[in-house]
């Protein structure tokens, strides 16, 4: 409680005063359709439609179809005060700050083009989305009529629904001094150290000089243990940068106030850098995964135990089924079994440090997939740009780092593989990125991955590569003939160009292409995990099992921020528990931990450490597919720990299958609760506002379905906790997660 009250204490003035001139708009002009005079201020908008900018086009009334639409927003210039004069030096300019605008923008005010950012499909170089970009450009006041009206017109690009300017509001207004700047933070290894590196960044044409004053708080309570201040300056376009030592095995928070000498505004924002609560394994060997694996008669049988501890391992199985090798050096059960039943043997793994065993079910059935997949997607790292060798170092990390060694095993290629044109006889071709499909899928198997493809039900997809429209048989046969293991169907191509606005109302237009792919690939003489990317439309949780698919998209695209963290995983599997078991999965989509960037210029995660830990915690508890969206080969100790906790884990492959439901909901704290095949529960006590709280577990146990405790257990720190004393503080969006019986 001591370190909420100083928190709130020292968050309280952090927010900047408005200036003067300040323009706030919710709404605007529009008009789809493309017109370059649309630009300038005289041109005659009163017949056009009132759009909010708040939301997408796309849910108000818009056809989804639209690729261009202009927006226009109408405001007086009122003079700056002398006061407000004094407190900035960007007093010539004019501040309009959009949000992010989905997907290409160019801003004009009264006719003068002031920015643009992402490129139209006319422009050099082609299309280029910079949809999650937030756009903030400055214009000389110059440009202003003093007398009379002004008009801010943006010119928009969608290259596939949603479209549009969607979080809101627009300003328009006298920058102020400290507008342009940021504070963020990021963490670095320097000579075995870790470093919190806390940045002031400045995009606008000003120096900004001030003063850097860091506390530093201990996480747990709030005990400040010492204070830096520094006088720093910000140059235009440049960064001023500070680096703290810190233990990451002992969390702290940095709470960090800059001070612009000009205008005495302030900067506040209270960080909690990269921390390791995931004890480490024994170097003994010990079983991660899953005590039960899935496959239809006569499929090949592609699994890897997960077992950790030091290398070099031997494997060995006494009463291992006919049909059935077991890789004696990695752990690889290969092979095939014709008949249904149930096969159950032991697999015993040893080294130097000692042994373990696990009894192990092979369910040789109908049913696929009896626990969520665990592996990696090259979308949130790579985009486009994925490709064969990038796929094959991802893997060589994937088992060089021990993600392997706790089930992580589908190599899923997204978009961006297929060639321009199609085969003379119509099967799927592969780019000049991808030379030999077959043999990467077997160079994968002998390792116990597996090998994951992408399509679309469109003739294009959504990137612009080839679909599968039309071909969906030859597809799923080239698949097969492949050793894929995995596809991943997407939605927007289809959509887009093969559907029309009065079909995208009908459940069948929906369900039409995926039922389709669908018996195709129960045709092959595979198992091949069918995975619909839809983004949740027609309620798929609904009837995604009656095509065979495996797993749904029950949303849009994850980005690597609080907010769309929040909304996806906190807002819209509220209802979805019912539609989650054993083969059949709700998926809010791709994990955003780790180093990301949809290209080549990759980023860490733009989460904070605490929101990295919530965000694992809530898909364990969500039964969630847990795909890696990052570069695997620059994997931190941080995330490793992050992805590899075997109790943390162990609640996703929670072989009941059960998903788990939100039992209160009480101002910002969430728990949700999951029941597990064992008879406990695990529980996530989530903080989902701007301040720290302080839980006390004991009021909310009657919603759990519990009078007291036998049993409490920490899973990220791997300890048992008091059974009475239930008392938690947890910090701005981070997470207690325990077991409890």
């Amino acid at each position: 409680m001591r370190f909420k009250i100083l928190a709130m204490l020292w968050l309280a003035g952090a927010a900047l005063s408005a200036s003067a001139q300040s323009k706030s708009f919710l709404v605007a002009k529009f008009k789809a359709g493309d017109d370059t005079a649309r630009k300038e201020a005289g041109y005659n908008d009163k017949d056009w439609q009132t759009l909010k900018v708040t939301d997408v086009w796309d849910r108000q009334g818009v056809p989804a179809s639209t690729d261009y639409g202009w927006y226009r927003f109408h405001f007086d210039a009122a003079p700056a005060s002398e006061a407000d004069r004094q407190k900035t030096e960007g007093d010539n300019y004019l501040y309009v700050n959009l949000g992010p605008v989905d997907d290409v923008d160019e801003t004009y005010l009264n006719g003068t083009l002031i920015g643009k950012t992402g490129r139209f499909p006319t422009d050099e170089g082609g299309y280029a989305s910079m949809w999650n970009t937030p756009r903030k450009y400055l214009a000389d006041k110059k440009l202003l009529n003093r007398g009379g009206d002004n008009v801010l017109a943006v010119r928009v690009y969608s290259g596939g629904e949603p479209g549009g300017i969607f979080r809101g509001p627009v300003t328009v207004s006298t920058p102020r001094n400290l507008d342009g700047t940021a504070l963020t933070f990021s963490e670095k290894e320097s000579k075995g150290t870790s470093k919190c590196v806390i940045t002031l960044s400045n995009e606008f044409p000003w120096t900004v000089k001030g003063v850097l004053e860091i506390k530093e708080a201990d996480l747990e309570t709030g005990k400040v243990g010492k204070t830096i201040r520094r006088n720093i300056s910000a140059r235009p376009g440049k960064n001023a940068e500070i680096a703290l030592p810190y233990n990451i095995k002992s969390p702290v928070k940095m709470l960090v106030t800059f001070t612009d000498s000009k205008s005495g505004e302030m900067l506040k924002k209270a960080y909690t850098p990269k921390y390791i609560l995931t004890p480490p394994a024994p170097a003994a060997p010990r079983f991660n995964t899953a005590p039960v694996y899935g496959v239809r008669p006569g499929s090949p049988v592609h699994f890897r135990f997960g077992v950790s501890g030091d290398r070099p391992m031997t494997f060995s199985s006494a009463d291992l089924p006919e049909g059935l090798t077991l890789g004696a050096d990695n752990g690889v059960l290969s092979g095939s079994i014709g008949d249904y039943g149930d096969y159950i043997f032991t697999v015993k793994a040893t080294n130097a440090k000692g042994s373990a065993e696990q009894t192990f079910t092979l369910k040789v059935g109908d049913a696929i997939a009896l626990t969520p997949p665990m592996g990696w997607n090259s979308w949130n790292c790579w985009g486009l740009s994925v490709s064969q060798d990038r796929v094959m170092s991802s893997a060589n990390a994937l088992v060089d780092k021990g993600l392997a060694d706790y089930g992580y095993c589908y190599m899923n290629i997204d978009d961006g593989w297929e060639a321009p044109y199609r085969n003379d006889d119509g099967t799927i071709a592969v780019n000049e990125k991808f030379p030999d499909m077959k043999a990467l899928g077997d160079w994968l198997h002998e390792r116990g991955l597996k090998f994951g493809i992408y399509s679309s039900p469109g003739d294009l997809t959504c990137g612009g590569y080839l679909g599968s429209l039309d071909h969906e048989l030859q597809d799923a046969e080239s698949y097969n003939s492949w050793g894929v293991d995995y596809l991943k169907y997407d939605w927007c191509g289809y959509w887009r160009k093969h559907a029309t606005q009065k079909d995208r109302n009908t459940l069948a237009s929906y369900i039409r292409p995926y039922m389709l792919m669908g018996e195709y690939l129960r045709q092959q003489p595979r198992d091949i995990f069918y995975s619909l990317c839809q983004y949740g439309m027609a309620d798929v949780w609904k009837w995604g099992h009656t095509v065979d698919a495996n797993s749904w998209r029950t949303t849009g695209d994850i980005e690597d921020t609080w907010q769309s963290l929040y909304s996806i995983g906190f807002e819209q599997q509220l209802d979805l528990a019912p539609y989650a078991e054993p083969g059949r999965w709700n998926d809010p989509d791709m994990m955003i931990v780790g180093k990301v960037g949809w290209s080549d210029n990759l980023r860490d995660s733009r989460l904070t450490p605490d929101e990295q830990y919530t965000h694992v915690s809530l898909w364990a508890l969500l039964a969630a597919n847990m795909l890696i969206g990052c570069d695997l080969a620059q994997l931190d100790d941080f995330t490793v720990s992050l992805l590899c906790n075997n109790e943390v884990n162990a609640v996703n492959q929670d072989i009941l299958g059960k998903q788990a439901t939100c039992v209160v909901s009480d101002g910002d704290l969430r728990i949700w609760a999951r029941p597990l095949a064992d008879g406990s529960t695990a529980v996530g006590i989530f903080n989902v506002g701007d301040d720290d709280i302080t839980v006390n577990l004991a009021d909310y146990l009657p919603r759990l379905g519990l009078k007291s405790l036998k049993t409490n257990r920490d899973l990220w720190r791997q300890k048992d906790l008091s059974t009475t004393d239930l008392v938690y503080p947890v910090s701005t969006h981070a997470v207690r997660f325990l077991k409890v019986s």
